[in-house]
Parts: C-alpha cells; sequence; structure tokens
C-alpha cells in the first residue's frame, strides 16, 4: 500500500459549504442587513462629479470662456453600492441583502428614490433596481474566481451591462404601456444609462477593490 493510498482524505470548508447549503451566522446576518442600510443611503446621496467636455456650442463661433468647458455630472452612487455588496458579501449573501432592500421598499418603507410601495414596479426606473438581482448574482460568481484587477473589471462589467440592459428594457415596457413618446423615452434613457455608465463602471471599480480589502477583515467573523 502506497502512502498516498493510506492519507486520509480532507474535506475542505467550500465542499462542507456545497452540502450544507447557505447558513447564516449571527454576525453574516448583521453584515447582510448593514449592506441593506447601505443600499438606502446611496439612493438619497448625490455626488457632484466635475469634468472637462467640449460645449454644444464649439462650432458655432461664439466666444467661449474655460467655464463652458466645464461641466458637472449628478450620480447617485446605487450602482456602485450594489457593486460593492456584491464583492463584499458574494453573489449568495449579496442576493439577500439586495432583496431585503426591494421587498422593504415594496412592502414596508418608501426607501426607493420616488418613494415606495408595490405601485413602484410602474415607475421608469424601477427596472434598474430589479436588475440588481441577477447583477449581483452573475457579479459575486465572476468574482468567485479571485479579485485580480482583471477577473473585477470582468466582474464590474457584467454586473453594470446587466443592470442597464435590463433597465433600459424596463423602461421601454412602462413607456409602451404608456404610450409616451420617443423623445421622453430617450430623454429618460439618456438620463439613467448616458454617461451615467462611464462613472458607474470606474467608481464600481473602486468599490469593488474597497470591498476586496474589506472582506478580508470582516470575514473573518463570518
Amino acid at each position: 500500500m502506497t502512502e498516498e493510498a493510506v492519507q486520509p482524505r480532507v474535506k475542505t470548508a467550500r465542499q462542507n459549504t456545497a452540502k450544507s447549503g447557505l447558513k447564516f451566522s449571527f454576525s453574516s446576518l448583521v453584515l447582510i442587513i448593514f449592506c441593506s442600510f447601505l443600499l438606502v443611503i446611496s439612493t438619497f446621496i448625490q455626488l457632484n462629479i466635475i469634468h472637462f467636455g467640449l460645449p454644444a456650442d464649439m462650432f458655432s463661433g461664439k466666444e467661449l470662456k474655460i467655464q463652458d468647458y466645464v461641466h458637472t455630472f449628478n450620480l447617485i452612487p446605487q450602482v456602485p453600492a450594489v457593486m460593492f455588496i456584491a464583492g463584499l458579501l458574494g453573489r449568495k449573501f449579496g442576493l439577500a441583502s439586495v432583496l431585503i432592500y426591494i421587498l422593504t421598499g415594496l412592502f414596508i418603507l418608501p426607501v426607493f428614490a420616488l418613494g415606495g410601495g408595490w405601485r413602484y414596479i410602474g415607475e421608469y426606473g424601477f427596472g434598474y433596481i430589479l436588475a440588481y438581482i441577477p447583477a449581483v448574482y452573475m457579479t459575486g460568481t465572476i468574482l468567485k474566481s479571485g479579485f485580480t484587477y482583471k477577473n473585477i473589471g470582468k466582474a464590474v462589467f457584467a454586473g453594470i451591462f446587466t443592470i442597464h440592459i435590463i433597465g433600459i428594457l424596463y423602461m421601454l415596457a412602462v413607456a409602451g404601456i404608456r404610450h409616451e413618446g420617443l423623445m421622453f423615452t430617450t430623454g429618460w434613457i439618456l438620463a439613467q444609462s448616458g454617461v451615467k455608465i462611464i462613472y458607474d463602471f470606474i467608481l464600481s471599480y473602486l468599490s469593488v477593490l474597497v470591498a476586496k480589502y474589506a472582506r478580508l477583515v470582516l470575514w473573518l467573523y463570518l
């Protein structure tokens, strides 16, 4: 009998978790609720981002000043908060945190940007909120293989792409039901998924990097 044959087979924590399913400890439950609260806070925060860009009157012959090249973009950092949750909690705990946020907004408290209640499903922007569910799961799944810079980029891109595509399709469906015009619908799409996508990606990438190191500390208590 060889030495390899007599050595006992050691089960890893990953194997035990797969067999026993998802388990919530008190500390993990606290962290899940905290992240749901973090998502609520991010809904009512507005970041004023100053950037440079070409003015609309650049080729009109009008005399331009330096202020004409400076633009301010108002960003609600909800999507970066979702990506942070996916990076910190993983796909399963992250999914639980997002579900708590959505169910709270639909049935308990008005935690969404424009209020709450089950009638909120008829709002143009609810598709973006609903998309947090597959986005967190997809992002968490990709990050499960590692937090390399390349993998973080893939995870963030997949999550943000999912949120905006589902959000746009949902918005088009609501606009179609309400028989809204093309100009109105286009304006909504540009406001929610125009330049915002770029800032969502940049801030989400940074958020996952923060989650990577926060996870090293907090996960010791889960």
